[in-house]
């Protein structure tokens, strides 16, 4: 069964992590997803660990099921190859810094006048416009940028990178969505378009409640450990032998909390009579119910619980996580090449699964045959 992108060709003009992911989920719908990399080197998430048998994981992950050639774009033969793929192409994605693809004459003004359906797309920190347009950006410099760091961690504590880089893979969604999406408006209008993907503004979209208390009121909040900032109790709480998630996210839920720890007596406090006065006393609240909760192991509240109705749910490790059944029975990991891989979330009746994922290229892996294949004859 052909994935929805069968057909779409893709010049991949990234590295390390953002642009390859967003490219990667191309690839795993159908698209065919050339990646142009530099001669000798190649991305330097080739050198990333972890590594299996010599490969590096992290490059094999995000590349899998794409083509690689490798190409000098200041030599006039392999910058041809280059031009060819992109007048042939659908889509192109970049993350160079801010004018780096115009200086290399590849700017999107001059390829879209070439290839009027092109969907040009560029990955950076900070985006093509705005005084940090040209600022070096790494994850971590555009999550400590965007706020996100500072409400990160516990209160008192100092802030806090999360455990994921969701700077990247934010970009890498947006980005995703937004190439998908123009390729729909191209099929009712023939145009192309022009995108432009800041990792800081997908953060700053991103940063959900800590962000709107400050545009409701200006409060600059900071952080909550696992706490949310607008629902309660919505948090990690402390079972005898270890924390455990209890989400009741409106009255019916919190009635069904009190009665199922037997604890009804706190739903006859005026403090704990709503949502929004059960926020404001956040603390006490979750030292009442702890008082309760230490009483009995985790593993006797979540059964009980979760029979009860309530939003409940184990604090789990890597090893659990991807070790579990759910994790099997969604095949959210998948074997590429004989490496286990995170799988596609993406799930349709209409994809086979998994549908692209083959293994990542070695470097230049199929760079001769496409020279061949996108080489323009002599003039």
């Amino acid at each position: 069964m052909p994935g929805p992108l069968e057909g779409v060709l893709v010049v991949d003009l990234t590295r390390v992590l953002a642009g390859p992911f967003a490219t990667m989920m191309m690839a795993d719908l159908g698209a065919r997803v050339i990646k142009v990399e530099r001669p000798g080197t190649g991305d330097d998430s080739r050198g990333y660990g972890p590594y299996v048998e010599g490969r590096s994981m992290y490059f094999a992950r995000v590349n899998r099921g794409k083509e690689s050639v490798a190409l000098d774009l200041k030599d006039p033969a392999n910058r041809s190859v280059l031009d060819e793929l992109v007048d042939r192409a659908d889509v192109l994605v970049e993350n160079f810094r801010p004018g780096v693809m115009d200086r290399l004459g590849l700017g999107p003004e001059t390829l879209r006048a070439r290839n009027p359906g092109l969907v040009y797309c560029s990955i950076s920190g900070f985006g093509q416009t705005g005084p940090l347009r040209g600022r070096q950006a790494y994850d971590t410099v555009v999550q400590a940028a965007s706020g996100l760091m500072s409400v990160t961690g516990f209160p008192g504590g100092p802030p806090v990178k999360p455990g994921a880089p969701f700077g990247d893979l934010s970009a890498a969604l947006y980005a995703f969505g937004a190439i998908c999406a123009a390729l729909v408006d191209r099929h009712r209008t023939g145009r192309g378009a022009r995108i432009d993907i800041a990792m800081f503004d997908c953060l700053v979209s991103l940063v959900e409640g800590a962000g709107l208390y400050w545009l409701a009121d200006g409060t600059d909040p900071g952080p909550i450990g696992n706490a949310h900032y607008s629902i309660t109790p919505f948090d990690a709480f402390s079972a005898a032998d270890r924390q455990i998630i209890i989400c009741a996210a409106n009255d019916e839920l919190f009635g069904r909390l009190l009665a199922a720890m037997g604890r009804e007596d706190l739903a006859e406090m005026p403090q704990y009579a709503s949502n929004l006065s059960r926020t404001q006393h956040r603390d006490l609240l979750k030292d009442e119910l702890e008082g309760t909760l230490r009483k009995r192991q985790a593993d006797d509240w979540l059964a009980l619980l979760t029979r009860a109705g309530v939003p409940c749910g184990p604090i789990s490790t890597i090893a659990e996580a991807l070790g579990s059944e759910q994790t099997e029975q969604r095949h959210m990991v998948v074997t590429v090449d004989g490496w286990r891989q995170p799988g596609n979330p993406m799930k349709s009746d209409r994809t086979q699964e998994p549908v692209g994922s083959g293994p990542a290229p070695d470097l230049d892996e199929q760079g001769a045959a496409l020279r061949r294949e996108f080489g323009r004859p002599a003039q």
